[in-house]
């Protein structure tokens, strides 16, 4: 058991090294903030990046979905945006038969990964459907 155990350390700590390295063929340095960022993705957490434009924030959370293979959404946070922009909203689609049905089209918040930005520009009632999807 414990061998196992021991196995599977070794296996995750190898594996979180080659996307550490893979992201460091894109983003040169920030090496605190790299580690930051995947022990947040592999232990099922959120991560809050913070900086002036330019750093590579976008960058390597871009980079961290093409090493991953996962899905990719940014949302621009701005005044106007309501929350059935970024949840989705339901609607009328003609199916096969050429009846009317409601069709559910999924917002960005359904990527595997999401990149949030200028989250404090949105209403509190679109911040709040922010909060809602990433519980």
């Amino acid at each position: 058991m414990e061998e196992q155990a021991a196995a599977k350390a070794a296996e995750f700590k190898k594996r979180f090294h080659q996307i550490e390295e893979e992201i460091a063929k894109v983003i040169v340095g920030h090496h605190d903030i790299v580690e930051g960022v995947l022990t947040c993705f592999f232990a099922g957490g959120h991560a809050l990046l913070e900086g002036v434009p330019g750093l590579g924030k976008t960058l390597l959370i871009k980079t961290l979905s093409e090493v991953t293979h996962l899905d990719f959404s940014r949302i621009q946070f701005t005044p106007d945006l309501m929350p059935a922009d970024i949840i989705g909203t339901d609607m009328v689609a003609i199916n096969e038969h050429g009846n009317r049905e409601f069709k559910f089209e999924q917002g960005p918040v359904f990527a595997n990964l999401l990149l949030a930005d200028e989250i404090n520009r949105a209403t509190p009632k679109t911040q709040s459907a922010l909060l809602e999807a990433m519980q």
